[in-house]
């Protein structure tokens, strides 16, 4: 920790976006404060090499800690000022962010931040009958464009094509044992990252299949009455597909997901069909010629249940560096 005024607001924006969610809870992000400057590098340690060759979901993740780091600034009474990839020498430096003009934070701010800690993966199934409002669709649009991204609602008919890409993910991914493997050690439990037990929903009928863990009888999480029929479909997309496009869309997926925990939604990514290239091919298709699909999110209603379990945090000792 710091004691100079702006180390210390600084700081505190990267203890906030180590909340942010990742790709199998990897957490592949490192942050330094350095004088006035907040910097994001990505964590290369922590990249899942069967799942994630080519970076595309940890550099998403990195682009949610991101988003979740201006939020803070913002409530902290700063407007943040961020250069994205800075440095082409630094490959692996995402991003410089600063504190800019002071200014009194809004209510929607301030309720955005308080989001921060009441955001959860919840993998249940989500409530029957209870649609979600269109004015509420409309407005994680609006979140998604404001970060330079799209996002797209599926129809029931596109929603029949996401399951067979979710079913021909869940092969793929069955056949692959190194795969596999890669997945068994992000859910052995481990105490600051990964997918443990009680927040993996038990097994339960649903009209689109979702990862399967390999926990079989380990899944601890209950799956409720829901069953996902009327759950939403939603496809962050970006026009380029190249690292910035893939930081812009981890930034779309934290306001886009910070905006419907505030509306009360219940929220979980599907990154399967977005790692086995003729899944996400297939789900391009749906899309516009132009558009470029990053990621899937279910979000629907739980009913009266309760959250989830939270999942595991690394220690800010471990993330953060000053100096």
């Amino acid at each position: 920790m710091t004691t100079d005024p702006v180390a210390s607001v600084l700081y505190r924006a990267a203890e906030d976006a180590l909340l942010a969610p990742s790709i199998l809870n990897t957490q592949p992000w490192h942050w330094r404060v350095h004088d006035d400057t907040l910097e994001l590098f990505v964590d290369r340690s922590r990249q899942l090499h069967a799942a994630d060759p080519y970076w595309r979901l940890m550099i998403i993740s990195c682009g949610a800690a991101l988003h979740h780091a201006r939020v803070s600034l913002r409530a902290s009474g700063y407007e943040p000022v961020v250069h994205r990839r800075p440095d082409p020498h630094q490959p692996w430096l995402l991003a410089h962010v600063q504190v800019g003009r002071a200014h009194p934070p809004s209510a929607t701010a301030m309720r955005t931040y308080q989001s921060i800690r009441l955001r959860r993966t919840d993998r249940r199934p989500f409530a029957t009958d209870v649609r979600v409002p269109a004015d509420v669709i409309a407005g994680l649009r609006s979140a998604a464009e404001a970060e330079h991204a799209l996002l797209y609602t599926l129809s029931p008919g596109d929603v029949t094509y996401l399951r067979y890409a979710a079913r021909g993910a869940q092969t793929a991914a069955a056949r692959d044992q190194v795969k596999a493997a890669e997945l068994r050690q992000w859910t052995s439990g481990g105490a600051d990252d990964g997918v443990p037990p009680q927040t993996v929903a038990k097994p339960s009928p649903r009209p689109v299949p979702t990862r399967d863990f390999g926990l079989g009888a380990d899944a601890a999480l209950e799956p409720g009455p829901g069953d996902d029929r009327s759950a939403e479909y939603l496809v962050v997309a970006t026009a380029g597909d190249d690292l910035v496009a893939w930081l812009a869309a981890g930034e779309a997926t934290s306001a886009v997901w910070l905006r419907a925990t505030v509306e009360g939604l219940a929220v979980s990514p599907m990154s399967d069909v977005i790692e086995v290239p003729g899944a996400r091919m297939l789900l391009r298709s749906l899309l516009q010629p132009t558009a470029q699909p990053q990621l899937v999110l279910r979000t629907g209603t739980t009913g009266d249940a309760g959250p989830p379990p939270e999942s595991p945090r690394r220690p800010a000792s471990e993330a953060i560096d000053v100096g």
